[in-house]
C-alpha cells in the first residue's frame, strides 16, 4: 500500500497561481511515474502531467507552457509538486495525484483536492 498526502489547492483568480503537492509514502526505489490528473463534474478524467522517476516531464497541451511539475526524492517519501500559473477559468477541477509503484506498475490515486479559477 502506498499512502498518498495531497494539499494545496483552493480559490484564485484568473491569472493567479497555486502549488499542488503530493507526498507518497513509499521507497523511492519502488515509485516510477508520479503525476496529475483532473476531473470536472461530467468529464472524463484527464492526464495534466506526469513526471518519470528520472525527471522527465510530460504535459497535455492544455497546460503547456503555464504549469510545471517537479519531484523530491528523499529515501521514504517522494513528493510531486504541480506548480500552476497564468490560471484560467478552464483550469477549475478536481485534481488528482496519481503514483505508479512497483514492477507491475500500480496505480495508486490521491483523494482529490479542488482548484478553483474565479473573480
Amino acid at each position: 500500500q502506498v499512502q498518498l498526502v495531497e494539499s494545496g489547492g483552493g480559490l484564485v483568480q484568473p491569472g493567479g497561481s497555486l502549488r499542488l503537492s503530493c507526498a507518497a509514502s513509499r521507497s523511492i526505489f519502488s515509485i516510477n511515474d508520479m503525476g496529475w490528473y483532473r476531473q470536472g463534474p461530467g468529464k472524463q478524467r484527464e492526464l495534466v502531467a506526469t513526471i518519470t522517476s528520472g525527471g522527465s516531464p510530460y504535459f497535455a497541451d492544455s497546460v503547456k507552457g503555464r504549469f510545471t511539475i517537479s519531484r523530491v526524492n528523499a529515501l521514504n517519501t517522494v513528493t510531486v509538486y504541480l506548480h500552476m500559473n497564468s490560471l484560467k477559468p478552464d483550469d477549475t477541477d478536481v485534481y488528482y495525484c496519481n503514483v505508479r509503484v512497483g514492477l507491475d506498475d500500480h496505480a495508486y490515486w490521491g483523494q482529490g483536492i479542488q482548484v478553483t479559477v474565479s473573480s
